[in-house]
Formats: structure tokens, sequence, C-alpha cells
């Protein structure tokens, strides 16, 4: 599905705005200190014309009929261009972690790596994070990989999205 390049996108912001507007698909969760599960995800990224987009993600297990088990994770944050294809990535996840994420945009693809995480006293200890999303073929596919819970860093989530 095409989309309209915004008028008053900011020129730091070029190389992110095939992210923009919304996406919807599913995904694959995997990880030593869980069972392997199956999810539903959408996402949403949106601009004002200032050098970040505002990011919103919200999933739900769903069984492999496709159906709704129940609700699952929820992040939402700012991802702020700096420049010269160098973002940032400021998130928050309604689990109770907090991070900080540095990276670079270019040519349909997006990479990020943790600079600092922080957690609640209630959380799951999380360590540091990969993140890479990708336009393949006009859909939105990305990969997580995770370092928590005593493990080392590894695959984590991954997912093919589609625009809505």
């Amino acid at each position: 599905m095409p989309f309209q390049i915004p008028d008053n996108l900011h020129p730091d912001c070029g190389p992110l705005v095939w992210l923009l507007g919304t996406w919807q698909g599913n995904g694959h969760g995997d990880y030593p200190t869980i069972d392997a599960f199956q999810y539903g995800q959408e996402l949403v990224f949106q601009q004002d014309g200032r050098p970040f987009f505002h990011y919103f993600a919200r999933s739900w297990v769903i069984d492999e009929q496709g159906e709704k088990v129940r609700d699952a994770a929820q992040e939402t944050g700012f991802l702020r261009a700096v420049g010269d294809g160098k973002v940032e990535l400021v998130l928050t996840h309604n689990t109770g972690v907090t991070e900080v994420w540095y990276g670079l945009a270019e040519a349909g693809k997006l990479e990020l790596r943790t600079a600092g995480v922080s957690f609640t006293e209630t959380a799951k200890e999380v360590v540091s994070g990969h993140r890479l999303y990708g336009n393949v073929e006009g859909d939105l596919l990305y990969a997580y990989d995770m370092e928590a819970m005593g493990q080392e860093l590894q695959p984590h989530l991954w997912a093919r999205l589609r625009r809505a």
C-alpha cells in the first residue's frame, strides 16, 4: 500500500519516512526462559514536523489459528532523528523497563543498539538489545535480540507487518 510523504516532514527524518503510519501483522517469540509463542502486533509511527517520530506498539498472544489468547507487551517512545541518518530512541515498556537506543537509518533499514537500560524493582532484568527494522517488498520486517535474565544476547522476537 503506498503512502504519502508529509509536506511538513523534517529533513532529518527523511531516512525514516518509510516507517510512517500504522503496521499490522504477526510474529514469533522465543527465549530460553519462556515457551515459544506467536503474536499479533500493531506498530504506529507518527510525526508533526519536528525531528522525531512518536512510536507506539501493542501486541497480543495468538493461538495456532491466529485467534487472540491474551494481551501482551506495549511500548511507546520517541525516535529522534539527529542528522545524517543517525537516530536516538527513548523507549518505555509496560513491563517496567526503559531504554535508550542509538542507531542508523539508511536505504529502508533501521538498526539500533541499546546504550542504557533501566528497570523497576518488579521488572525482569534486561541488560541490552539489538533491533533491526527493514522495508522488504513494502512490508516492515523486524527482529529484536535481547540480553536478559542471565542469558546472552540472542534472538527473541521477529515479525512481518503490513501497512494498514
